[in-house]
């Protein structure tokens, strides 16, 4: 069996929203509380990843072209 795809950056945001509303729900299960928590920590991980390469791949073009020269 195939481990799904990792969730882009907005679904996972989307998938993050739903949890919230879930753990707002005083009716939620403390198994499945447990397991909402673990997988919305994973998803906030995998949301900073995401940023952090953004964040390292807008600075590599804005290097580049700070260091080109000018026609």
């Amino acid at each position: 069996m195939t481990t799904p795809p990792e969730p882009g950056y907005a679904e996972a945001l989307v998938e993050l929203e739903a949890i919230l509303a879930e753990l707002d729900d005083d009716r939620l299960d403390v198994d499945a509380l447990a397991e909402k928590v673990q997988r919305a920590s994973h998803l906030v991980a995998l949301c900073r990843e995401r940023v952090a390469g953004a964040r390292l791949a807008v600075e590599d073009v804005v290097t580049d072209l700070d260091g080109a020269e000018p026609d």
